[in-house]
């Protein structure tokens, strides 16, 4: 079969195309024919290896797995002995435990896959699972409540998209942060207030938040601190820099101790069979949708995976096989 694979770190010049030999899945998992799939920041970090914390899991001095790919959408090839929910041509869409979506199969466990709804195409479904289920479990982390003022800061990205969908869902009332360009997407996926970081700063708004999701993770926790209402909470999602993640790491534990609101760093969304029919659930009755800029054929994810990397990307950049 064709995959995407890379045997050094670095940047999109080290993967290749190459044909390597077809999975088959175990007792538990299944063989996914695969239909589209999507690019997500980890990708990209576990490419570089970067932050080097990264290699102490995947590597050292090379990758120890030398594929991509954490979102896969498509049609069920075989399922392994112990497999109930699932059987042959069914449409499905997940996340493999270990990466390898970026090929024309893949296996994955049956508890991280879903039946895709009627409603959606493969590449809305390949573009929903890491990004979708990380929004949840940040909003869940956050103990987001009806009525409650929520700020999503990166609001335009793969995971900002889906939180503030989710949030509305939720009954929240959202204001999103995101660049000119992008302020438009953001409206139409329904959030209540839209904030140009080039033109304004949030926190100059003069008001307080429930809840801050923070995707980008660019602001100091003083930052965080000055729009959280007293009893409120920011969870950070994302990070920018190695220094800005370690001064998110000492400081925002101390602040929770000392103070009345809480900052909480939030590690990678862990996945899971009942976030994803929760997940499935909410693209079926249309509460979200998948909001994609680009599409590149497989053979040009190398192409795709520079333009994420640049920061361009508004939501989801999705490969079709």
């Amino acid at each position: 079969m064709k995959a995407i694979v890379y045997f050094e770190y670095g940047s999109p010049d080290v993967l290749q195309l190459q044909d390597i030999p077809k999975p088959t899945p175990k007792a538990n998992e299944v063989l996914i024919k695969v239909v589209a799939a999507s690019v997500n920041p980890l990708d990209w970090h576990i490419m570089r290896g970067t932050p080097r914390l990264v290699r102490l899991s995947m590597g050292l001095s090379k990758p120890k797995h030398p594929q991509l790919g954490a979102d896969t959408a498509g049609l069920v090839e075989a399922v392994g002995k112990d497999v109930k929910n699932f059987q042959p041509d069914d449409a499905v869409f997940g996340a493999p435990l270990v990466l390898g979506s970026l090929a024309e199969y893949v296996c994955v466990p049956e508890r991280l896959l879903a039946h895709k709804p009627a409603n959606i195409s493969f590449e809305e479904a390949a573009a929903s699972p890491i990004a979708a289920i990380t929004a949840i479990q940040s909003l869940r982390t956050g103990k987001i409540q009806a009525g409650q003022r929520v700020l999503v800061n990166g609001s335009s990205g793969g995971v900002g998209t889906f939180t503030v969908q989710i949030a509305k869902a939720y009954g929240a009332e959202v204001t999103a942060v995101c660049s000119t360009r992008n302020a438009e997407l953001v409206k139409s996926i329904g959030a209540n207030e839209v904030i140009d970081y080039t033109k304004q700063e949030f926190g100059q708004l003069g008001r307080r938040f429930d809840l801050v999701i923070d995707n980008v993770g660019n602001k100091t926790i003083s930052d965080y601190k000055s729009v959280l209402k007293p009893g409120g909470a920011c969870v950070i999602v994302g990070f920018t820099t190695a220094s800005m993640l370690l001064h998110h790491m000492v400081k925002g534990p101390w602040a929770t101790l000392t103070g009345k609101k809480r900052i909480i760093l939030m590690g990678s969304a862990q996945m899971n069979k009942a976030d994803m029919i929760e997940l499935a659930e909410l693209l079926a009755t249309g509460k979200m949708k998948s909001a994609i800029d680009r599409r590149y054929p497989l053979n040009e994810t190398p192409e795709a995976m520079r333009y994420l990397e640049e920061g361009h990307a508004s939501a989801k950049v999705v490969i079709t096989i």
